[in-house]
Parts: structure tokens; C-alpha cells; sequence
């Protein structure tokens, strides 16, 4: 839990709260002092789910009975930083979850199980987040029978048929409107809300996507950008296609068509 962050999940911390399960909260990268508490506790498992650093061997090596990873994805499918957004950016049609043997490079261990979910057309990053967590949770409870018997699979993680993704920020999230429609779409998806939002930048103000939809039936000869139109504001693709813009905002503020026809006039 961090404060500096949006948190739209729920609180491990609280959780643990609740249970009487004592909380250890790193501020940074694993270190000595975590090393010995660690120890002290002689686990006979480690599980990480979406921890944002990598355990060292030092640290993995103190689980007698094994290390596990939780990772958003069908692995070895977008291994690395923010899987599901990444899905989606690149137009996947379908995501889950992999517990997987911690080794000392990244999501890069013996598969122990996976949970398939779909990413259907319209889906946007929360929507399937949710459908991850639920995949992980099913995968778990799955699995660790099998761990508990040390009789648990093995698996293949094949890393040369998968894909590693790094990182992303907002500034990721910026529209190159001569795109085609799927991709500025796909974009817009990955990013929504509670995410950082899809944006696009004129006259230095800054205006983010916040919800949309595609009229993938419609083509126009519109140049490409914002415009507005019958009341509506509408993102023109580079191939023709048009983003029907739900929500606009600025600085979390709604602009309505109106407002932004008066701005786009001021601009030409």
C-alpha cells in the first residue's frame, strides 16, 4: 500500500489486519533486515503476488519447500512489467494468470498452474484485471494441494515462444490519431480509468479519453484528431475509423462538446 498511488485494489495490509497475520512493509528493494526476519520465520513456502521487485536468490533459497510467483498472464506470454495492460495494447484476444517457480530472472520458472480468461472487444484494464484476480485465485486454490503434497507439476516455461514487456507511465499513454482505429481503440482500453487514460495534447492542454467506443461501421474522410460533431466528440483515425468519445476530461474535469467546439475553434 502505497500513498503516493492511486489504489483502487484492496489492502493486503488491512487484510492481514483483520486476520492477526503480522505485516512486513519494505520501503524499498529486498535488504539485509528482511533477509533475517525472513529467516527467523523458517517458511516452508514464499508466495509473490505482484510484489514490485524481484527476490533474490538469497531470499528464495529460504523457502525450504519452494518460491511461487502469481503472474498476470498466460505465461510465457507477456512476461515482465504490467501484463495486462499489455494484452490489451497489443490487441490479445485472451490473458490469465501462471503460478510459477521464482527464479532469479524474471517470470522465468516452472509453470505449476494457469487459468485462461477472455479479453473480449470492449474490455478495458480493470475489467480485465478483475478477471485475472479471479484466475489467479482459482489457479491457487488448485494448485496448492499439490504443493502441499510436494506433488505439484513441473511444467515448461518455453521463454523463447513468449514475449517480455517493460514498464509503462502516463506519458505512454499519448494518441497518435493517424492510426488506425484498433489501435488508438486498443490504446484507450489498456489505459482507461483507474489507469492513467489515453490522452492527447493541443495548445499545451492536456485531454484524456476517459471512456469511448468504436463506430466501427462508420468511415470518414475527417482529418485526423478531435473534432465534434451532431453534439458528439468524435476521434478520427488515420484510417477513416471513428472513436465515439464518451467522456473527455481535463485535469478529471468533464468537458462537454460544446466547450471543446469553442476551444478547437479558438486553435484553427
Amino acid at each position: 500500500d502505497r500513498a503516493d498511488e492511486n489504489i483502487w485494489f484492496s489492502s493486503v495490509a488491512e487484510t492481514a489486519l483483520e486476520l492477526g497475520i503480522e505485516v512486513i512493509a519494505p520501503l524499498g528493494a529486498p535488504d539485509a533486515a528482511l533477509e533475517y526476519k525472513l529467516a527467523a520465520l523458517e517458511p516452508d513456502f514464499i508466495f509473490s503476488f505482484y510484489y514490485r521487485h524481484m527476490l533474490p536468490r538469497s531470499i528464495l533459497e529460504k523457502a525450504r519447500r519452494g518460491a511461487f510467483n502469481m503472474h498476470g498472464s498466460l505465461l510465457p506470454k507477456f512476461r515482465g512489467r504490467v501484463p495486462v495492460n499489455w494484452a490489451i495494447l497489443t490487441g490479445a484476444t485472451e490473458t490469465g494468470a501462471t503460478l510459477h517457480e521464482m527464479v532469479e530472472k524474471p517470470d522465468a520458472g516452472a509453470i505449476i498452474g494457469q487459468t485462461a480468461v477472455p479479453i473480449l472487444p470492449d474490455d478495458t484494464a480493470v475489467e480485465v484485471f478483475a478477471k485475472v484476480t479471479v484466475a489467479a485465485e482459482q489457479t491457487l486454490w488448485r494448485c496448492l494441494p499439490g504443493l502441499l503434497l510436494g506433488r505439484a507439476p513441473r511444467l515448461p516455461n518455453r521463454l523463447a515462444e513468449g514475449s517480455y514487456f517493460g514498464g509503462r507511465t502516463p506519458e505512454d499513454g499519448l494518441i497518435d490519431w493517424t492510426l488506425p482505429l484498433k489501435r488508438v481503440y486498443d490504446l484507450v482500453r489498456a489505459v482507461a480509468p483507474p489507469y492513467p487514460g489515453a490522452f492527447c495534447e493541443l495548445q499545451g492542454r492536456r485531454l484524456v479519453i476517459a471512456k469511448a467506443r468504436p463506430l466501427r461501421e462508420i468511415r470518414t474522410d475527417l482529418a485526423a484528431g478531435l473534432t465534434v460533431r451532431d453534439n458528439c466528440i468524435l476521434g478520427v483515425c488515420g484510417d477513416g475509423g471513428v472513436l465515439l468519445i464518451l467522456r473527455l476530461t481535463e485535469d478529471g474535469r468533464d468537458l462537454a462538446p460544446e466547450e471543446l467546439t469553442a476551444f478547437l475553434e479558438q486553435t484553427t
